[in-house]
């Protein structure tokens, strides 16, 4: 087979192997094993300024490049933390070892936190993996399908007896976000464009969530995690399982049934729950 024997179809896809070979357009090449006769330089024009490979180059270095800029956009605190040499460093060890397997550049950046977990980064910044998940969790958040949440109208439409056995569950845009370290303190201080310090040591689940096409996030009340965590699982539960989760996890000093008002009444603002299925 020769250069010009070689149909449309197979150029692009020898073309773009080689654009996203995460060693380079030279080792890609030297992986190639369906090349015409005359290699790459029957399929690429070369001449005295520039080699075939080098010309590939110049579009491999741009698919870096704009990958580079949505992890940049995606994770903001995160390369505030590490510095922008840091980051475009974590960038390509990120892409040898989770190369892009969907057609849209939104999902580039959903393992970074899982990348960061074992990275070496991680010895100066113990907390870098959590700040990426909760970062990610914002995006995922603003991009998850959209669902009428219950309001504090529809719960005064119900009558008070039929409360108990409402089977309620988590919108689809919330997110429970488990962390050792309080990581939305530095988002919030990178977001609001202040100096950040690094975060405390202290678990913290963080509720993310999304309101009329923003997305916000804060730290869960104690008394409010578990609930929160029996709605997200499966087709959610009841309002009387919620009501005793809180309950179980309220302090000696509280007013249960006041805490469960009052903890209700954020989520109905916050459209954190929708009704669920029998």
């Amino acid at each position: 087979m020769n250069g010009s024997d070689i149909d449309l179809r197979r150029l692009q896809e020898i073309i773009y192997r080689l654009i996203v070979a995460p060693t380079g357009v030279a080792n890609g090449l030297a992986q190639e094993t369906i090349l015409p006769v005359g290699g790459l330089d029957s399929l690429v024009a070369g001449d005295d300024r520039m080699t075939p490979v080098e010309r590939v180059e110049i579009y491999a270095n741009g698919y870096f490049y704009r990958i580079l800029d949505v992890l940049k956009e995606d994770y903001p605190a995160t390369l505030t933390v590490v510095g922008a040499d840091n980051f475009h460093n974590l960038a390509t060890g990120y892409l040898i070892d989770y190369p892009p397997t969907e057609r849209s550049i939104y999902f580039a950046g959903r393992n970074l936190a899982a990348y960061l977990a074992t990275h070496p980064l991680r010895e100066r910044f113990p907390y870098l993996a959590d700040l990426a998940r909760l970062e990610r969790s914002t995006l995922e958040s603003f991009h998850a399908t959209d669902a009428k949440s219950l309001d504090a109208d529809a719960m005064r439409a119900i009558p008070p007896a039929e409360w108990p056995a409402l089977r309620m569950r988590a919108h689809p845009a919330m997110r429970l976000v488990e962390s050792a370290w309080r990581v939305d303190r530095v988002l919030r201080a990178v977001e609001d464009d202040v100096t950040w310090h690094p975060p405390d040591r202290e678990p913290v689940t963080i509720v993310v969530w999304r309101r009329e096409a923003r997305v916000a996030y804060r730290a869960a009340e104690t008394a409010e995690r578990e609930a929160l965590r029996l709605a997200s699982v499966g087709g959610g539960t009841t309002f009387a399982v919620i009501c005793e989760a809180i309950a179980t996890t309220a302090g000696e000093s509280d007013d249960v049934a006041s805490l469960i008002n009052r903890l209700l009444a954020r989520w109905l603002s916050d459209g954190l729950l929708i009704p669920a299925a029998d």
